[in-house]
C-alpha cells in the first residue's frame, strides 16, 4: 500500500478460541446492532492479515469475567506454539484464585509479551490494589500491558485519563501501550508522552472519520510524537475496512519517518527484535 513499509507490524489484534468469537460477533449484533465485516476465526485472520503484508501480528485477549483466564491462556499457548510468528498480550483477571501464579508462568515465555486489561468490560479500575503485584512483576520481567483506559466509543467509571493518571503516579515507568490512542480524550492521554517514558499509544479505531470517534487534534502532534505511536486494527472485530483508517493515515501526509516509525520500526522494537 502507498507510503507503507513493505511489511508492517500490527500491535492490536484479536484472536480467541472459536465459540468464543461466534459469542462476540453475536454480541456485536446484538448490543450495537452492527455485524463484524470479517468473522473470520483465529487461523483465517492469521492467513488474512498475512496476505495484507503484516509480518508481524500481535494479538490480545482478555478475560471479562472470573474464571475464564485459565482456559483463555492454555489456547494462548498452543497458538503460540503453531505460529512462531505470533506475539501476544495474555488474559488476566484479578479475581481468580491462581492469577499471579499463573502470569508469573507466562511472562517466562519469550512471546508472551503481557497481559491485556479491558477496563471497561472487566469493569475494576487501573488502580486497583490487586493488580500491584501484577504492575510490579511485569516491570521486572520487561514485560509491557495492553490497556483500554480511554472513554470511546463509550465509557464508564472505570476508564477514563484520571484514573490512569492515578495507576501512573504510582508506577510512574509503568510499560503500557494504550489502546486507541487514550480517545475520546486523545489530547490529554498524548500529553501523558512527555512525562512517562514508558508508554505508547496505538492507533486502533482513531482515524476512521466516519465513526464519531476520529482523533481531534492536529495531526503536527502525531508528527512530534511518531517515536511513540503503534499501528493496530482491531482486527477481526471491525465495522469498518482496515484499509479505511490506513487511508486516513496516509492522507494526512506526514513524513516517510512517520510511516516508517508507527507501520514498523517502533513495533519491532517492542518486540525487541
Amino acid at each position: 500500500m502507498r507510503g507503507l513499509p513493505e511489511k508492517i507490524v500490527d500491535f492490536h489484534v484479536h484472536l480467541f478460541p472459536d465459540k468464543l468469537f461466534n459469542a462476540i460477533w453475536k454480541y456485536f449484533s446484538t448490543a450495537y446492532g452492527r455485524s463484524i465485516l470479517h468473522e473470520l476465526h483465529y487461523r483465517e485472520c492469521i492467513n488474512y492479515l498475512h496476505e495484507k503484508d503484516v509480518e508481524y501480528i500481535v494479538y490480545s485477549n482478555y478475560a471479562h469475567k472470573k474464571g475464564i483466564a485459565k482456559g483463555l491462556n492454555e489456547w494462548n499457548l498452543k497458538i503460540l506454539e503453531e505460529y512462531p510468528e505470533l506475539y501476544c498480550f495474555a488474559a488476566y483477571h484479578p479475581d481468580d484464585d491462581d492469577a499471579f501464579d499463573m502470569a508469573k508462568d507466562l511472562l517466562d515465555h519469550p512471546r508472551m509479551l503481557g497481559f491485556k486489561l479491558q477496563l471497561l468490560v472487566q469493569r475494576f479500575y487501573p488502580h486497583d490494589e490487586r493488580l500491584f503485584p501484577l504492575y510490579e512483576m511485569i516491570i521486572e520481567k520487561g514485560k509491557r500491558l495492553l490497556l483500554h483506559v480511554g472513554t470511546g466509543p463509550i465509557g464508564n467509571s472505570f476508564v477514563g485519563i484520571d484514573n490512569f493518571i492515578k495507576l501512573l503516579e504510582r508506577y510512574p515507568d509503568l510499560p503500557a501501550n494504550v489502546a486507541h490512542m487514550g480517545g475520546l480524550e486523545y489530547g490529554k492521554f498524548i500529553s501523558l508522552l512527555d512525562h512517562f517514558p514508558n508508554i505508547c499509544l496505538d492507533t486502533t479505531w482513531a482515524f476512521l472519520p466516519q465513526s464519531g470517534f476520529m482523533f481531534n487534534q492536529k495531526k503536527e502532534v502525531l508528527e512530534i510524537h511518531k517515536d511513540r505511536i503503534i499501528y493496530g486494527s482491531d482486527f477481526p472485530n471491525l465495522i469498518y475496512p482496515r484499509e479505511e483508517e490506513i487511508d486516513c493515515l496516509l492522507d494526512f501526509n506526514l513524513s516517510h519517518d512517520f510511516y516508517k516509525k508507527v507501520f514498523r520500526e517502533n513495533g519491532i522494537a517492542l518486540l525487541g527484535k
